[in-house]
């Protein structure tokens, strides 16, 4: 039954892929493109949550 099951996964992901590909496609030609400080807004975020997680880390030690 486990084999089954894996394969029946597989089988799903595989009708997923194919489905969502026509999206992915149509996000991919019309999507927002980057401009210079997208990048620079998203590493203060990035940045901050990483702070916090090496903060908890030291906390719990």
């Amino acid at each position: 039954m486990d084999l089954a099951l894996k394969i029946a996964a597989a089988a799903v992901l595989v009708l997923m892929l194919f489905y969502l590909w026509p999206a992915y496609k149509h996000w991919q030609e019309n999507g927002p493109k980057a401009e210079k400080g997208d990048w620079q807004a998203a590493i203060l975020p990035l940045g901050a949550v990483a702070a916090l997680v090496v903060l908890l880390i030291l906390a719990v030690r």
